[in-house]
């Protein structure tokens, strides 16, 4: 038991400090980039007319070459949900309505009648607010940050690891459906079990819930360039569990700091690049665990039998009469178990 313990303990620590010590592979990794495509440049035959036209553009892909991609793409991570998002919140609440606030008692000169109109006058602009602003700018940001993520995602695929698989668009579209709604029933999940009556325990599932969905975040994009399936890269994590936990920590605590849902999502956007990157740097254990955490065994049932009975549905002719089913991903994942 206490060598259980132990090597549980060690490996959470083993993930932590990959997540953590991985960000910095950010500081080098444009510079490397670069310094493979103009080895890749000077290697290949050039034709006179290629050369005159090198000659002709050497300015200007000097000036390009200047501009670092994932770098870059961080960069505006940072600024949109940070500058932008994070910082409309603060000036709202902590500018703006203070202001309100007081222009509002000016005008009322102090009177006991402001107090009953500021009670439902903060609450109208806060909904506003965030109906008109928040809301949209939230669903505007995860759509911007998806192509972001893809892209830092792949420049560090390929500088660590090599060019990545290509996949089939039915294959892409397919794995992103299963992937999206599998994560969107874990994380009911995880609120559920937040609801523990047991004082303490709720909120220790909780955060273990989240240290492993933030793991299955970060480490996807690593393993959808290697071709693994959705089922093979769930079944990582539940035999390496203790790792994962260490290396979705940093974010769980990071993104529990601030009650907002808002907030937090924009914690998550900034900080969530740098992960990605640790992900492709890390090497998780090859040999798994004791025994493993079957934490995403009953949503993985419920995504499968949803897409199975939507597929059935589908299948099914005006007369009445079943077709004959087409294979799916969620067949391929369940013979290859």
């Amino acid at each position: 038991m206490t060598d259980t313990i132990k090597s549980v303990v060690a490996s959470i620590i083993w993930g932590f400090r990959d997540a953590v010590l991985g960000t910095r592979r950010v500081l080098n990794l444009d510079a490397d980039l670069q310094v493979e495509e103009t080895e890749k440049k000077s290697n290949e035959p050039l034709t006179t007319l290629a050369r005159r036209r090198l000659e002709k553009n050497k300015h200007k892909d000097v000036v390009k070459e200047h501009v670092p991609r994932v770098t870059n793409r961080i960069f505006m991570c940072c600024a949109w949900n940070g500058g932008v998002c994070w910082l409309s919140i603060f000036v709202f609440h902590y500018m703006l309505l203070p202001c309100i606030y007081w222009f509002t008692e000016l005008i009322s000169g102090g009177s006991l009648t402001h107090g009953l109109v500021w009670s439902w006058l903060s609450p109208l602009l806060s909904w506003t607010f965030s109906a008109l602003w928040v809301l949209p700018l939230f669903v505007l940001s995860k759509i911007i940050n998806c192509f972001w993520f893809q892209d830092i995602a792949d420049a560090a695929y390929l500088k660590m690891r090599g060019k990545p698989k290509s996949l089939t668009l039915s294959t892409f579209i397919a794995d992103m459906l299963f992937s999206v709604t599998l994560q969107a029933f874990f994380l009911i999940q995880a609120t559920m079990a937040n609801s523990l009556p047991i004082y303490g325990v709720g909120q220790l599932v909780s955060v273990l819930h989240f240290c492993l969905l933030y793991s299955l975040y970060t480490f996807e994009y690593k393993w959808y360039n290697m071709g693994l399936e959705v089922h093979t890269r769930l079944s990582l994590i539940e035999v390496n569990w203790p790792y994962f936990v260490g290396f979705g920590l940093p974010m769980a605590l990071a993104t529990s700091l601030s009650s907002s849902t808002v907030i937090s999502g924009c914690i998550f956007s900034i900080l969530f690049p740098l992960f990605i990157i640790s992900a492709n740097d890390a090497q998780e254990p090859a040999q798994p665990f004791e025994f493993p955490l079957k934490l995403f065994t009953p949503v993985r049932v419920i995504t499968n039998a949803v897409f199975h009975r939507s597929m059935t549905n589908k299948t099914r002719n005006p007369s009445g009469n079943q077709a004959t089913p087409k294979r799916t991903p969620t067949h391929d994942a369940k013979t290859s178990r």
